[in-house]
Order: C-alpha cells, then sequence, then structure tokens
C-alpha cells in the first residue's frame, strides 16, 4: 500500500526519507528488541474492541505502530490486535519490517505514508505506539500535524504511546529542565566507517508536553526514562 513519491511537495520530509532508505539494513539489524517501556504500555493497555481498519470489513481490534522501523514494536502488538497496521516513511525500512514479519510468522499490514497525513479512517484505532520517529520530523508545523492525526485515528476508547528524545538524555550537556529543546544532526555510522547525517528535535521535557497539550491529544500520563520523553495519549474527541 505504498504512496507515490514522485514530485514530492515536502521535500524536507523527503531528506529524511532518503536517510533511512540508505541506512535501512544495518539500522534494522540493531534494533532487535521492544523498548522496556512500550511492553510495559502494552501490557497494561486496555484494548479497544470498536475499530475497523481503512479498507473495512468486520469490526476488529486495530493496533498502529507509527514509524514501526524493522517492526520490532508491530510484533509485540501483533500479540494482542486482531490486526496490525505498520507505517513508516521509509520503503527501506519498511522492507526489513516485512523480512521480520515472516521469519518470526506474525502478521502486520505494512503501509508507506507521511506521519502528518495517515491513511486510516477516523476514531479507528484502539491501540497505537508512537516512538523514536516524533523528533526526526523537520518542523514544529509537521510534528504538530503528525499528534493532530494521532489524535484523528484513535478510537474513542483508545489510547497510544508517543515517544521523543529529550535534553534530559545524558549524550547532551543541555538543561533535562529547560523550556525549549533544539535541532540537532545525529550521525549514523555505517559499516566501513561512513557516517549519515540524521535530523532531530531533541525536546524538553516541558516543551514535549506543552506540544501534546496543544495538539488534538489529551495528556493521560508523562514520564522520563532513559533519555526520553513518554507520553501516554488518547484523543480530545
Amino acid at each position: 500500500m505504498d504512496e507515490a513519491e514522485a514530485d514530492d511537495p515536502h521535500p524536507e520530509r523527503a531528506a529524511v526519507r532518503a536517510t533511512y532508505d540508505r541506512i535501512a539494513d544495518h539500522f534494522a539489524k540493531t534494533r532487535e528488541y521492544p523498548w522496556p517501556e512500550v511492553e510495559a504500555f502494552v501490557d497494561s493497555a486496555e484494548f479497544s474492541e470498536n475499530a475497523e481498519f481503512v479498507d473495512g470489513g468486520d469490526p476488529a481490534s486495530v493496533a498502529l505502530d507509527l514509524g514501526c522501523g524493522n517492526g520490532r514494536h508491530a510484533e509485540l502488538l501483533a500479540e494482542r490486535a486482531d490486526r496490525v497496521v505498520a507505517a513508516d516513511a521509509s520503503r527501506g525500512v519498511l522492507a526489513t519490517a516485512r523480512e521480520r514479519a515472516a521469519n518470526r510468522r506474525f502478521d502486520a499490514e505494512l503501509v508507506q505514508t507521511d506521519a502528518a497525513r495517515l491513511p486510516l479512517r477516523d476514531a479507528t484505532v484502539g491501540l497505537a505506539v508512537y516512538v523514536a520517529t516524533l523528533h526526526h520530523l523537520p518542523s514544529e508545523a509537521t510534528r504538530r500535524d503528525s499528534l493532530d492525526e494521532l489524535a484523528r485515528v484513535l478510537a474513542p476508547d483508545g489510547r497510544a504511546l508517543v515517544s521523543a528524545w529529550s535534553t534530559a538524555h545524558d549524550r547532551f550537556d543541555e538543561d533535562g529542565d529547560a523550556e525549549a529543546g533544539f535541532d540537532a544532526t545525529i550521525d549514523w555510522t555505517l559499516p566501513g566507517g561512513e557516517t549519515v547525517g540524521r535530523f532531530y528535535h531533541v525536546y524538553a521535557p516541558a516543551e514535549f508536553e506543552a506540544e501534546i497539550a496543544a495538539s488534538d491529544l489529551e495528556l493521560v500520563e508523562f514520564e522520563l526514562s532513559s533519555g526520553n520523553c513518554y507520553a501516554t495519549v488518547r484523543s480530545r474527541a
């Protein structure tokens, strides 16, 4: 279910996609296991039973892994959901997710899409994880649009876990209590030593909470863990 890539009206997003296409295979090999925070969220979530996938059909429990990478969290969601949508902007990383699903025998519907424009109907997702992806979107407006899209597709009783890198991460010398984050280029080192720069917006915790509050999402719970901001959210609708 790939979207056309030609004539992309957002070249800055295309650049992020191209970066992950380039590093996809090596990136996938370094992302073997689900994050403990995601495991805890999925284990504790009450799953919505009133959702259906975009293509219609019988009502079914639907889980969304937005920014799915190699599918490690989609695999976790597949243990709970009738149907899993694994979405990513990068065709390359989706190929690694497809390989993982085949090797580990779990089902996920792979979708190449922009996080700010999801091909899902309103209120169709009971459980979602949106981790380590928001901070790669290259503008504040795009990040806000993606949060609003997540709110749009969540069912009334649905929940999502959203994460982003924080200034509290020990990689940075910034004050974890700062009000504003910053943009950064973080190198990914490929085998052989070649480096590929990746865009990050590194969030101050207060900024992250404020961005959630300004979106169509409602904050249920917030925590800092392992240098990341985590928000459990639901739709305001």
